[in-house]
């Protein structure tokens, strides 16, 4: 019954993104097709199958073998307290390290030639036009602000369409130098199989909403992402950049989760329930249709319902604590969902980039913001939904 729940949840969630679309005649229907085939095959894959569940198994165990690495340089600098269980220390400092990883392979060009012709198949597969795919593959291992910037010298010449699909499936993905963080909340299996999946969630939603036609290939020119002249020189620009994140996600917790309990406070003072809990009523039915089982959804709609409020991170910090006291379809379901940056304080970062880009563009993007936040946040469920298939 959960499985047909989810069936009729992925077509609702399909059926809505029609009905706002602003220009029905020109939907590409195959590319939404091909792209849904992809996601199941890509589920279906990694969760179902032994081949699969090794080669998930194989990545989660590398991705592990990585962070002790850089769990050896937080003890060094942390000493004892690496061994306490902080959240700063433990969680927020691995940023630094995967990030500095990250940029000893740009500057080494393994991924920007890996996102570039990744992006070239995408669109090559599914017809759409080469920027809108590679800004898509991008946003899975840079995150949304950078994926953006890396095609800045085009976006003054998109159409009000292109640019919708541009920042709505950067909204979908997350950064891998976050990675780290999430694994250390969340199952790992879950944040990669997220991965590649938001990829074309997001693609296919904001396709739907804003269609986009096949037009002459953009040539990527992926030497604007390799600003450094020595190795060293990535290293130490990408190292602060990590610190910086670290810190700015540290800065944001301190903020919401402060807020949040101030929230509660006074909705319980008030009301006799918790803000959080009335998320979980709202967002409960999300949950229904996601195929949770019915026991379960108030608790996995408040989990939702704070990540889109405030941020993942927030979010994971209060799913942690209810992981070991849920089912794991509603643990993978959830999980899923929470690997992206779909919430309201992305919006302005994205905003902010794309003003810094140009003024005229920014603009543009203001006035469907809502709709853009609206969207992105249906491409999680929509990848919710179909990891819950296979589970």
């Amino acid at each position: 019954m959960s499985i047909l729940i989810a069936i009729i949840g992925i077509l609702v969630l399909v059926g809505i993104a029609w009905l706002m679309s602003n220009d029905k005649k020109n939907i590409n229907y195959r590319a939404v097709g091909i792209m849904a085939a992809v996601q199941l095959f890509i589920a279906w894959f990694m969760l179902n199958t032994s081949i699969g569940q090794k080669v998930l198994h194989q990545i989660v165990n590398g991705f592990n073998k990585v962070l002790s690495f850089g769990n050896d340089g937080i003890s060094f600098v942390f000493g004892d307290l690496a061994g306490k269980n902080l959240f700063f220390v433990n969680v927020l400092m691995m940023i630094v390290f995967v990030t500095a990883l990250l940029g000893i392979l740009t500057y080494s060009r393994i991924l920007p030639l890996a996102i570039k012709y990744i992006g070239g198949a995408v669109s090559k597969i599914t017809g759409l036009p080469k920027v809108e795919s590679f800004v898509a593959v991008n946003s899975m291992v840079f995150g949304d602000t950078s994926a953006i910037l890396s095609v800045k010298s085009f976006i003054p010449s998109l159409s009000g369409n292109r640019l919708f699909v541009v920042v709505t499936s950067s909204l979908v993905a997350v950064s891998c130098s976050i990675l780290g963080a999430y694994m250390q909340m969340i199952p790992a299996e879950f944040v990669l199989v997220a991965l590649p999946i938001n990829v074309f969630s997001g693609l296919i939603l904001s396709t739907i909403v804003c269609p986009v036609r096949k037009e002459e290939d953009e040539e990527i020119d992926i030497k604007g992402m390799i600003p450094e002249k020595s190795l060293f020189e990535a290293i130490g620009n990408w190292t602060l950049l990590g610190g910086k994140t670290a810190l700015i996600v540290g800065a944001m917790l301190i903020t919401y989760v402060g807020l949040i309990a101030a929230v509660n406070w006074i909705f319980t003072s008030i009301f006799g329930i918790s803000f959080t809990g009335v998320l979980g009523y709202v967002f409960a039915p999300i949950a229904w249709i996601m195929g949770i089982p019915s026991n379960e959804i108030v608790k996995a709609g408040s989990v939702m319902g704070t990540k889109v409020a405030a941020n993942e991170f927030v979010a994971m910090l209060d799913f942690m604590k209810m992981i070991p006291h849920l089912a794991p379809k509603t643990v993978g379901i959830v999980s899923g969902f929470l690997v992206s940056f779909a919430n309201f304080s992305s919006i302005g970062i994205i905003l902010g980039t794309v003003q810094a880009i140009n003024n005229e563009k920014a603009s543009e993007l203001a006035k469907v913001g809502l709709k853009v936040l609206l969207v992105a946040t249906m491409g999680s469920v929509l990848t919710g939904t179909i990891i819950g298939l296979f589970l």
